[in-house]
């Protein structure tokens, strides 16, 4: 049974940080409705929601995918590249430490988790203005026991590595061509976005389905056409925030856990 870890959205909300979108006014009522009904959509396609402790005081807590990896074998820490996120990490740790063995990023590598985009037993990891080499390195040696190809990626124009692809099913990524290189992923297949919503590769994969943002219908439909089953939730106060659907849940199994 997949486990999907959420945190409440802050009502410090529209103090987070943003890299690449200009600040608007977020409504944080309606973002806190937009969470809600994601994590409805989570337990439809049956996981199991377990909030982490609320951060009223840490405006990007919502966004808990940044704060660790979970693997099968381990759960790697992470190190956000913005100081003042790093204090979500603690409360993330100690919920995760129920299912998994801890490992933990430490300076000078910087690790955003929504910079690691798993595929099978290949991690893509985006040097972006949050993630580092220094961290595709500790994430080479923390994870060489068990066999993981850690593959550094460049990633422009976006935030994270997932804000410009995501996997949406068996051998085949959803990706907004302009900020990353789709040929960095062969032989893997790659759905282009609509050059109309650039933002709309972030997916968040459940077994055959993928959570979407509603407000991306075009690209929605080409998920669609390729067979994708696509579960449409709300999502526009919390993009405003420099935020999609894998930000806000870490995803994982309770069947693979570590020895």
């Amino acid at each position: 049974m997949p486990i999907a870890v959420t945190r409440a959205v802050s009502p410090t909300l529209a103090d987070c940080e943003l890299t690449h979108l200009p600040r608007q006014r977020i409504d944080v009522a309606r973002a806190a409705a937009e969470h809600l009904a994601y994590e409805a959509a989570l337990r439809t396609l049956g996981a199991t929601v377990v909030r982490a402790p609320p951060a009223p005081d840490l405006p990007d807590a919502v966004f808990v995918e940044d704060t660790a990896i979970v693997l099968d074998e381990i759960a790697v820490i992470a190190r956000p590249g913005a100081p003042s996120r790093r204090p979500e990490t603690e409360a993330i740790a100690g919920l995760l430490q129920r299912y998994r063995t801890l490992a933990r990023i430490e300076a000078p590598a910087t690790l955003d988790g929504g910079d690691v985009l798993r595929v099978g037993r290949t991690l893509y990891v985006g040097v972006s203005s949050r993630s580092n080499r220094e961290a595709v390195a500790a994430l080479t040696g923390l994870l060489g026991p068990w066999d993981y190809r850690v593959v550094a990626v460049e990633v422009t124009g976006c935030l994270h590595l997932k804000s410009a692809v995501t996997e949406v099913g068996d051998g085949l990524l959803l990706a907004n061509p302009r900020w990353v290189s789709a040929g960095r992923f062969a032989p893997l297949e790659v759905l282009p976005v609509s050059d109309a919503e650039p933002g709309a590769a972030n997916a968040l994969r459940i077994g055959d389905a993928v959570v979407f943002p509603a407000h991306h219908a075009r690209t929605a439909r080409r998920l669609e056409e390729a067979g994708v089953r696509v579960v449409p939730v709300p999502c526009v106060e919390i993009a405003k925030a420099e935020g999609g659907v894998t930000c806000c849940s870490l995803l994982f199994e309770t069947d693979s856990l570590a020895a």
